[in-house]
């Protein structure tokens, strides 16, 4: 068994045991768990030691609760609020196109997702963090447990995984993190009027903006776009086989088998075209259409509607990704031709 089923497996039985004690416990916006799951599971490397995992654990709750600081800033002076926000996200952007930290989206998601949580109710800061410490707990068990079954001997740096270790330049780190927050800072706005309805659509920007921090131009379409569309149709496809039995084990056994069809193509396991990135948010955008379908279903509301309305509204946040990626782009390769004119008017 080769390095990339050995991630596709953690992967699969992360999610999997997120899905059993979230669902099963009846915990308030399980998909939370699940998604923190993913993104702590879905990241290149060797799997994280337990006591790694546990004292990286202890530093989540802590980004968490120092999140919960911007709502009475956000509640009272909300200009300031939303400049302050603005100013953390280019930051924490920019620290992480640096250093590819493992934190950025912890603490992204800290940053807004949190603050748009307490402004609707200071009850759901405590929710979300439970479920976020469930995910996180979930896949610290699944990767440090790894070693026991999977023994493997320490593995060769591929040239991918060492270019991705050199820092990035200032300037490179710079223009990805200015991007990167252009793109969540709208929604981030937006949640405020409304937290409640716009909950999950900033949970799913975060990750695109994550996505659009190193991203080109050119594959931005088919990576925000095509990886929303994806998402909604395994969500679809999911909910079809759940449809024929309800119940939490049919539940768990359709995410996780699609989290191993989405997997070897996420490590490679499975030759793709597409970059690791798109898979991983594609079974993100599943599982954040997933989890209010099924929240819905429960309450007796319409599923079919609601999930449309989801998907659009992802499907619009992803295009106005994707515009901003170009529309940058652009500006910045006419900022860049003016001054080439420039410096060669001035030789002349």
């Amino acid at each position: 068994m080769g390095r990339a089923d050995k991630a596709v497996l953690r992967l699969a039985i992360g999610l999997g045991l997120s899905v059993l004690v979230a669902y099963g416990m009846a915990l308030p916006l399980p998909f939370v768990a699940c998604v923190m799951s993913v993104l702590m599971l879905s990241k290149p490397g060797p799997p994280i030691p337990f006591l790694k995992g546990a004292i990286l654990a202890v530093l989540v709750c802590a980004l968490l609760v120092a999140g919960v600081l911007m709502v009475p800033i956000l509640e009272n002076y909300a200009l300031t609020g939303v400049l302050l926000t603005g100013a953390l996200l280019y930051a924490v952007f920019f620290a992480g196109a640096r250093n590819a930290g493992p934190l950025t989206i912890i603490l992204v998601i800290a940053i807004t997702v949190i603050p748009v949580a307490g402004v609707a109710e200071q009850a759901l800061v405590s929710v979300l963090s439970v479920s976020l410490g469930v995910g996180r707990g979930a896949a610290v068990v699944a990767s440090g447990a790894s070693p026991a079954f999977f023994r493997d001997p320490p593995p060769p740096t591929t040239p991918a995984e060492a270019a991705a270790l050199v820092p990035r330049s200032a300037e490179i780190a710079s223009w990805q993190a200015l991007r990167a927050t252009v793109v969540v800072m709208p929604m981030f706005v937006l949640a405020l009027s409304n937290p409640a309805f716009y909950l999950a659509t900033i949970l799913k920007t975060v990750t695109l903006g994550q996505q659009a921090c190193s991203i080109s131009a050119r594959s931005a379409g088919k990576e925000l776009v095509g990886s929303t569309l994806m998402g909604a149709g395994m969500a679809a496809l999911v909910w079809l086989g759940l449809s024929m039995r309800p119940n939490l084990w049919m539940l768990m056994l359709w995410v996780v088998a699609a989290a191993l069809w989405a997997g070897r193509r996420l490590f490679g396991a499975k030759a793709s075209t597409l970059a690791p990135s798109f898979w991983s948010n594609a079974v993100v955008t599943m599982l954040i259409l997933l989890g209010p379908a099924i929240e819905d279903s429960a309450q007796g509301k319409d599923v079919f509607t609601a999930s449309a309305i989801r998907v659009s509204l992802f499907v619009g946040v992803a295009l106005y990704a994707w515009a901003t990626v170009w529309a940058l782009e652009r500006w910045r390769a006419s900022r860049a031709r003016l001054k080439f004119e420039t410096i060669d008017f001035k030789r002349e």
